[in-house]
């Protein structure tokens, strides 16, 4: 079984290396050494900036791909307009169990990022800079780095500068999870999309990218459009960190050229030679054959040709001696595990799609089949954040990647390889199974305040059942099973916060200044007939 990665695995270069220069001469770049490598910075203005990201075709790094130069002149365009301050965030969170390449060069290398953020804050004049992480190893180095460049979240300081640690949790890292813990909230996702370049950190216009995003702005700062495309393809140059682990003798983190053969770099980890399997982008994404191992080159587009993903660069092959579906269920009930259990077809819909895997396995034949396709497809594009969509999309990556396997599941007795827990996992006991919303218990006994449920606006999101369960349930359609109740003294607080959360504004709440009488939970019609009469 394989165990879980360390925060620093083996670190492995392809060609000249950029990000990870000076790793061969020391195990931590600080500031002097830094400099003696890389050289000394200068500043850009905004615009020299963002045509520098265009002409690099620079996308960011987590796992979206959007343009850099788009989001840096829609956060000047925005701070422009309110005349407000923008602030810039450093998202090194990197919850995945399977990524490492971000935390690799928050530990290793925190200056580049630092170089590369203290670039964009000098260009749209920001006044606040913050690092997301969430390991112990990656807040202890920025925070060395930030202190040996004096910066700090001093009153005096002419930027403020501070890391935000936050809890290991595949939400924690989403972006609009990262400004509300800035902000003070709880770090998963608000009830609401918004975007982080209009209203981001304490309102203000946010630009928010992942670290490696940050380091390689600060290498093509230093050395130009040019020399910076003369490594990797015409269309995506320079080079691309990777965490490759799964059924490989080295896991290993890597920094290669675009354009290199996938083959190559599994080679390089010590892969099978010809895998059953490879998963691409990590457990958001997907799946890709033996044969088209062979096809795909390290690049976005290509991966997406092919139908795999860049996403967070993890690369995680698997052995033609295990079971596929049997693996891939392990991660699906991580994933399960890992909502932050505000939204139903999350909360409720990642649970009932990994039993529908299972289900499978355990020979459920087409109907289960049939079942978890639809419970993946109902999921997708109805969460607060991305987790829900990029869990679909990798249960659907399996089912069609793997369809010998799947046909010997569905139509036979299964495939008759064992699971062998080759896709990395965090241990028992390393990530906390739950997160705190920060709000201390209060008081218990009666309350005179009652919740209200407008059915003509809600839309089964289901964050009202997670947020205040002693009141609310859900129905078998995923909507609550009360239209009114008492709210407990000591469920307040959580009453408040599932009003302003609720994305379809559909609870208020209101004074009961009738006489004192046992709580008691209001039936209502079926939740057919009722939509039925109100025209849902």
């Amino acid at each position: 079984m394989n165990e879980a990665l360390p925060d620093v695995p083996e670190v492995r270069v392809v060609g000249l290396p950029q990000l990870t220069s000076g790793f061969d001469l020391v195990e931590r770049l600080d500031l002097p050494m830094h400099l003696k490598v890389h050289g000394p910075l200068e500043p850009l203005g905004g615009e020299a900036l963002a045509k520098l990201s265009e002409n690099i075709n620079l996308k960011g790094r987590g796992g979206a791909g959007f343009p850099f130069h788009k989001k840096l002149r829609s956060v000047a365009e925005a701070a422009i307009k309110r005349g407000v301050r923008p602030v810039v965030v450093v998202n090194g969170s990197e919850d995945e169990p399977a990524c490492r390449k971000d935390t690799v060069l928050i530990n290793r290398a925190p200056h580049l990022i630092l170089d590369g953020a203290l670039l964009v804050a000098e260009a749209l004049g920001a006044r606040t800079l913050v690092v997301g992480v969430t390991r112990e190893s990656t807040q202890r180095s920025m925070e060395a780095a930030l202190a040996e460049r004096g910066l700090s979240n001093g009153r005096r300081s002419v930027l403020k500068a501070f890391v935000q640690r936050n809890p290991i949790r595949m939400v924690t890292g989403a972006a609009a999870s990262l400004i509300r813990s800035i902000d003070g909230g709880p770090p998963i996702p608000p009830g609401r999309k918004v975007s982080a370049s209009q209203n981001g950190v304490g309102g203000a216009p946010t630009l928010l990218s992942n670290a490696e995003t940050f380091a390689q702005l600060a290498i093509a700062a230093r050395i130009g459009p040019e020399r910076y495309g003369n490594t990797g393809l015409y269309d995506e140059p320079g080079t691309v960190m990777l965490t490759v682990s799964g059924a490989v003798a080295r896991p290993m983190v890597i920094e290669v050229p675009t354009g290199v053969p996938l083959r190559y770099v599994l080679q390089l980890a010590g892969a099978p030679p010809v895998p059953q399997g490879v998963l691409t982008g990590g457990y958001h994404g997907k799946w890709i054959d033996a044969a088209t191992v062979n096809e795909a080159i390290v690049s976005r587009n290509s991966l997406d040709a092919v139908g795999g993903a860049l996403g967070a660069g993890a690369i995680l092959p698997i052995s033609q001696e295990t079971c596929p579906l049997g693996e891939s269920l392990r991660v699906a009930q991580w994933l399960a595990d890992e909502s932050a259990g505000q939204c139903g077809p999350c909360y409720l819909g990642l649970p009932a799609a990994a039993r529908g895997m299972e289900d499978i396995i355990n020979g459920g034949g087409p109907a289960a089949l049939e079942a978890l396709k639809q419970v993946a497809k109902n999921v997708k594009r109805r969460g607060a954040c991305s987790h829900p969509d990029g869990s679909a999309m990798f249960l659907e990556s399996t089912i069609k990647a793997f369809t010998d396997d799947l046909a010997a599941h569905v139509l036979g007795n299964g495939c008759g390889r064992p699971v062998e827990g080759v896709l990395p996992l965090f241990e028992a006991g390393m990530a906390p199974a739950a997160i705190t919303s920060g709000i201390a218990p209060e008081e218990s006994g009666s309350s005179r305040q009652k919740i209200f449920v407008d059915w003509t606006l809600c839309r089964g999101h289901g964050l009202c059942a997670d947020i205040l369960p002693e009141v609310f349930q859900l129905g078998a359609d995923g909507f609550p099973t009360v239209a009114q109740a008492k709210v407990p003294q000591n469920a307040e607080a959580k009453a408040l916060r599932a009003v302003r959360r609720c994305p379809a504004l559909a609870l208020r709440i209101e004074e009961d200044t009738r006489p004192q009488a046992p709580a008691r939970n209001l039936p209502v019609l079926s939740q057919g007939r009722g939509r039925r009469a109100l025209g849902r």
